[in-house]
């Protein structure tokens, strides 16, 4: 059977504007894909050329297939689930600078380059204090890229429309600051000068992202079939789910030349990106943490089910619009869109989502998803939000390490499981709610000394303990 390349599809040739770190699946079927589209809605004309962060990587494939891969988005779109495939054309060439560093280099002197974007894992915007200007190539990314930019510097005399705008993805909080901050750091290391300097500071734009997709990558246990379907073998198939969002905080200038807007792209650009960081805890990992304990103890194994389920949908449901969004400062019909997108995601048949995978550490994952909702709402309301009190309670059961006679397979801090295994040895569930909500190295402050918290909370774990999850949760929800 033929392979895929450019010889076996029809695909078009960009300009090469775009120097991306990082050929993973997550890129792939995010960025690159969205790049796709502004390519062919919007006459975006933006090729891309990917290198490879790590000595080992996935390069040599992609230039076997000349930049080309089938990406499936699977989920549920616009209320209809729905399965659709593409094949992205807009990665023009892969280099692999540990076998080629001038290739690499050499892109600093390309007059069309605006871009660049990231995804080097959670580790790759660090320091080494052992890089230098003239390795080849340096071993960190930010080392690479402070080489790459003062070439460039270098090449076009410090000229302020060479600039670049630089779009990290990976996931650690304000990504764009950290890696800027690191680059004038190596800029200092290697006495690169005060006019380079001052061309980062002024000509260079550094965004701070938030980027959400789930990318389950490569379907190898589907591939036969996938083959069969595509025609020609395509070793870089990448799924992803349907649901996509990009948040760019940075100067307006870089909307202008991002033309996501016009092709319907989840795309913020905004100022501030703050609000929008903690409307995805709090809502999309949140809901997560809220229905773990709950779920599970129901009788549930996988979050799709969960929603499937119309007692625990409805009590996730309730979780998310009566007790989670009042706490969130953005406009009211924002919140619930994104609430909406969130149950629509947990319901993606395409996902085998297990709730026990998303069990770990929940009692940290309660503390900083959940617990600044319950706080907040009860600053702003007087009162307490009762279904994500019902989870506070369902968790603590939860860590008794039971579900119907069937022992759960806890996986935390080795503190907390000795801390739930020492407290409910006594079997008194009045003496466990109370030290667990007073264990302030588990929530950084005591929660009984919230009116009414600690006897809501006990209330519902008696009811679990002595009728079971599924006939209290039908009550709850009524």
């Amino acid at each position: 059977m033929k392979s895929l390349n450019r010889t076996t599809v029809e695909a078009q040739t960009y300009t090469e504007r775009i120097l991306q770190f990082g050929e993973g699946n997550f890129l792939r079927a995010f960025a690159n894909w969205m790049f796709h589209e502004m390519n062919k809605k919007a006459d975006f004309d933006a090729g891309v050329v990917v290198v490879q962060p790590i000595d080992q990587g996935l390069v040599k494939m992609l230039n076997d297939q000349d930049g080309l891969y089938t990406l499936y988005l699977n989920g549920i779109k616009n209320g209809e689930v729905l399965s659709e495939k593409d094949v992205i054309d807009c990665i023009t060439r892969g280099i692999n600078p540990y076998e080629n560093n001038a290739d690499y280099i050499a892109n600093a002197e390309n007059p069309d380059l605006r871009f660049i974007i990231s995804n080097t894992t959670e580790a790759g915007i660090s320091y080494n204090a052992d890089d230098k200007l003239d390795d080849a190539p340096q071993s960190s990314f930010p080392g690479k890229i402070t080489a790459l930019m003062y070439k460039r510097f270098q090449t076009f005399g410090g000229a302020s429309d060479k600039g670049l705008i630089v779009i990290p993805c990976e996931l650690i909080d304000r990504n764009g600051d950290n890696l800027k901050k690191i680059i004038l750091q190596y800029a200092a290391d290697w006495n690169l000068g005060d006019e380079f300097v001052e061309w980062i500071n002024e000509d260079n734009i550094f965004c701070n992202t938030l980027v959400d997709r789930i990318v389950p990558g490569y379907p190898r246990d589907k591939m036969d079939a996938i083959t069969e379907e595509l025609g020609y073998k395509d070793n870089l198939v990448v799924e992803g789910e349907q649901f996509h969002l990009w948040v760019i905080e940075g100067p307006e200038s870089v909307k202008d030349e991002f033309p996501s807007e016009a092709c319907g792209l989840n795309v913020v650009f905004t100022d501030n990106m703050e609000p929008y960081r903690t409307r995805k805890v709090r809502i999309l990992n949140g809901a997560h943490t809220t229905l773990v304990p709950v779920g599970y103890l129901y009788g549930i194994d996988r979050v799709r089910e969960s929603l499937e389920d119309e007692v625990v949908g409805k009590f996730l449901k309730n979780a998310l619009f009566n007790d989670i969004s009042p706490t969130l400062d953005l406009p009211a019909e924002e919140l619930s869109q994104f609430s909406a997108d969130v149950l629509d995601r947990f319901r993606n048949p395409y996902l085998a989502h297990e709730l026990m995978s998303i069990s770990l550490n929940s009692v940290s994952k309660y503390k900083t998803r959940v617990l600044p909702s319950v706080l907040e709402f009860v600053k702003r309301k007087n009162e307490l939000p009762k279904n994500l009190l019902f989870s506070l309670a369902a968790l603590i059961a939860f860590y008794k390490g039971d579900r119907n006679g069937t022992a759960i397979a806890l996986k935390d801090d080795a503190a907390v499981l000795d801390f739930f295994k020492e407290a409910w040895a006594s079997n008194n569930f009045v003496e466990v709610a109370e030290k667990t909500l007073s264990n302030t190295d588990f929530w950084g402050t005591d929660l009984t000394e919230i009116d009414g918290l600690q006897e809501e909370v006990t209330t519902h774990l008696e009811a679990i303990l002595n009728n079971g999850m599924k006939a209290t949760l039908d009550a709850f929800v009524k």
